[in-house]
């Protein structure tokens, strides 16, 4: 019935009234929808804009990123001639510069043993027990059979079960799966398989070899039992000259004599010098300072025309048709224009925690022009580099100092946190590690005075056994098996056995073995600091009392270390000093050791750098809860209000619609009326009495 209304409006009057009504509807929503669609385009234009923004930080923060660290400013460079004497590896950030010298006197060898000489390589040996192989150095006799050996605490014992079922493949399998750093192969000589064993090269590194079953003799390679082993070579270290210094090293691969410098000796050249030198390579440095330059300069570029007016890609303004300067797409967000303001205020000012030196970009000749980009003075940029190489990388990367020499400062997981500047720090607790001291040695020969056994202390016969427990942590039963001449032999086996303790070293826990002389016995001391931090034998032989060792000796717990950040009391696990829960200093964590406390107050100051700083800014414009994606939610928000807007304008317009609809027809029906009633005003006329007609 509506269709039929609506389709015959206008017959009476003549008028269009469906058009009417449509052009008056939209004439009433034109001013609303008009500001909804200006203020959308607005709003779109800003997240482009900020997509922009977000896509030039990150480009600058791309060129921030060696510079944050220390690595760059610490690259070196090697220049060595051509040699086969030896083979330079790697020179590595921070490596010690200068000119050097070297003379290979030299080269590193490592013990060789053959042994178990069989038919066949795979047939069953008949043999079983336990192999227990010690590392260290041996002295030889006139003859060059092994007389005396000195274990290396340094390097773990392995133990190797054997099974009478095994076969010379099967027990070089076994050595080898341990890769305890022996080598174990089989190989055929003059129509015999035997089994060669390999040590790691260096003196110190050679093997000791017992078995527990007479049926092992043929593997046995100790003072008493070596006469079924042949020693095709013994262990000697590598002998060098550097600048006329003789050093010795047990391995050709050598990265501990120069600090930085790795290489390896091919072989000897005694009276040959080889002259190298290590040098500083500022030249990365310099260029990613000019990077990053031009990096902000772009950076500025992109930020005026979204934050002023706008530019085209080659940084031209931009008109529109009518010639007037068209303005960026952020120019009206305070937001965007805080941001770069603060940044720009980074680049110009000085760095925070940096009391000398560098302290700000001038400093290098890098100069802030008028139009707020950067330009290089390369006279001062020259000479900042070659003369005060140090300042620089202070300028921009990150610098820890510590003024008491016991103390080192190191970055935790919540770096970004602290604040830059100076802390005042005071060392109320040393740490202290766990240890036992044992008693005096009563042991029958030992003579005090010389530290030595007149006759040979002989352990290999058993009863010598214990347990100790350290950090709480005990370890299986260990006995002792050796022969030992002097308590320096014995303190190494000791050290030896200990941290090579299966239960012990699953945890990491280990010991230092000490000896007194002024008491003539030994200490057990843990290697971890802290309260946590102790050693006790739980378990020991009535033979080991002789040795100063037994159950009912008491140890001394570790102490954790304790003292103040700016005078507030921090935490302290161990040898790790910790500053209080949200404090400026936290993020940072200190290293301590034994004699920080007598330094009294010292000061630590922490730099992230101008590059740590900038970067941090950047992180924080950019991160997901950054200052970026907060506006961006904001804006989302206003749209989001705005399609809401939109959809209560065209309800209301549906209801003006329908109204003016409705009144319209009002106004259709009185004409109809009106209509009706002169049709039949006009045949009455034509009736009425006196009336003239035409």
């Amino acid at each position: 019935m509506a269709d039929n209304i609506i389709s015959s409006l206008g017959a009476g009057s003549g008028i269009d009234i469906t058009s009417l009504v449509s052009q008056l509807v939209e004439v009433e929503r034109a001013p609303a929808e008009q500001r909804i669609s200006s203020r959308e385009e607005r709003l779109q234009a800003e997240i482009s804009g900020y997509g922009k923004l977000s896509s030039a930080l990150s480009e600058l923060q791309d060129s921030l990123g060696s510079l944050a660290g220390n690595d760059l400013f610490n690259a070196r460079s090697v220049a060595i001639p051509d040699t086969n004497v030896i083979t330079a590896n790697s020179v590595a950030v921070g490596a010690q510069t200068g000119s050097y010298q070297i003379e290979v006197e030299d080269i590193a060898r490592a013990q060789s043993l053959t042994m178990g000489a069989q038919s066949e390589r795979d047939s069953a040996l008949g043999k079983s027990g336990e192999l227990t192989v010690r590392f260290g150095e041996w002295t030889y006799d006139g003859s060059d059979a092994p007389s005396s050996f000195t274990a290396n605490d340094e390097r773990e014992a392995l133990t190797v079960s054997i099974d009478a079922s095994d076969s010379l493949d099967a027990i070089a399998a076994k050595i080898n799966e341990q890769n305890s750093g022996v080598q174990a192969s089989v190989l055929k000589v003059d129509d015999q398989y035997q089994l060669m064993l390999t040590a790691p090269s260096g003196a110190a590194n050679a093997l000791e070899i017992s078995g527990d079953d007479a049926s092992l003799d043929d593997f046995a390679f100790n003072a008493a039992n070596h006469a079924n082993v042949t020693e095709v070579q013994q262990g000697s270290d590598a002998l060098l000259r550097i600048n006329g210094l003789q050093v010795s090293r047990e391995s050709n691969d050598i990265d501990d004599v120069i600090e930085g410098f790795n290489f390896t000796l091919n072989k000897a050249s005694p009276g040959e010098s080889l002259t190298f030198s290590i040098s500083e390579d500022k030249s990365l440095a310099e260029q990613a300072v000019r990077d990053f330059v031009d990096a902000y300069n772009s950076f500025q570029t992109t930020a005026q025309g979204l934050t002023g007016y706008a530019r085209d890609d080659a940084g031209e303004l931009v008109r529109d048709e009518n010639g007037a300067l068209s303005r960026g797409d952020l120019a009206s967000d305070g937001t965007a224009r805080a941001m770069v303001d603060r940044l720009r205020e980074l680049v110009g000012g000085e760095v925070q925690g940096l009391e000398g030196g560098f302290t700000a970009l001038t400093n290098l000749g890098i100069r802030t022009e008028r139009d707020g980009s950067l330009s290089i003075e390369e006279d001062e940029f020259s000479a900042a580099f070659s003369a005060n190489f140090q300042l620089v990388e202070d300028l921009f990367a990150l610098k820890t100092t510590s003024m008491n020499s016991a103390v080192s400062v190191n970055l935790g997981s919540f770096a970004g946190r602290v604040d830059a500047g100076s802390f005042e720090v005071e060392i109320t607790q040393d740490p202290t590690r766990g240890e036992l001291l044992a008693d005096t040695i009563t042991q029958a020969d030992f003579d005090g005075a010389t530290e030595t056994f007149t006759t040979a202390l002989d352990t290999s016969g058993g009863g010598y056994s214990f347990k100790v427990a350290v950090d709480g942590i005990e370890s299986g039963t260990i006995a002792l098996s050796g022969t030992y001449d002097s308590t320096e032999q014995l303190r190494s086996d000791l050290q030896s056995l200990i941290n090579s303790d299966e239960t012990l070293k699953a945890t990491g826990t280990k010991v230092d073995v000490l000896y007194d002389d002024a008491t003539d016995s030994f200490s057990f001391v843990s290697r971890e600091y802290g309260s946590a931090s102790t050693v006790a034998f739980t378990e020991a032989s009535a033979a080991m009392a002789d040795l100063g060792v037994h159950t009912g000796l008491t140890g001394t717990a570790g102490i954790d270390v304790a003292g103040t950040i700016n005078g507030v009391e921090g935490f302290g696990a161990g040898n790790q000093l910790l500053p209080a829960l949200d404090s400026p200093a936290y993020g940072l964590n200190f290293s301590v050791a034994a004699g920080a406390s007598s330094q009294g107050a010292f000061d630590i100051s922490f730099s992230r750098g101008f590059a740590g700083e900038l970067s941090r800014l950047v992180d924080g414009f950019l991160s997901s809860s950054g200052t970026i994606e907060m506006r961006k939610e904001n804006i989302q928000d206003q749209l989001t209000e705005l399609g809401e807007e939109r959809e209560t304008l065209d309800r209301r317009m549906e209801g003006v619609e329908a109204r003016l609809l409705s009144q319209f027809i009002a106004m259709e029906s009185i004409v109809s009326t009106f209509q009706s009633t002169g049709s039949q005003l006009e045949g009455l006329v034509d009736r009425l009495p006196n009336t003239a007609q035409n």
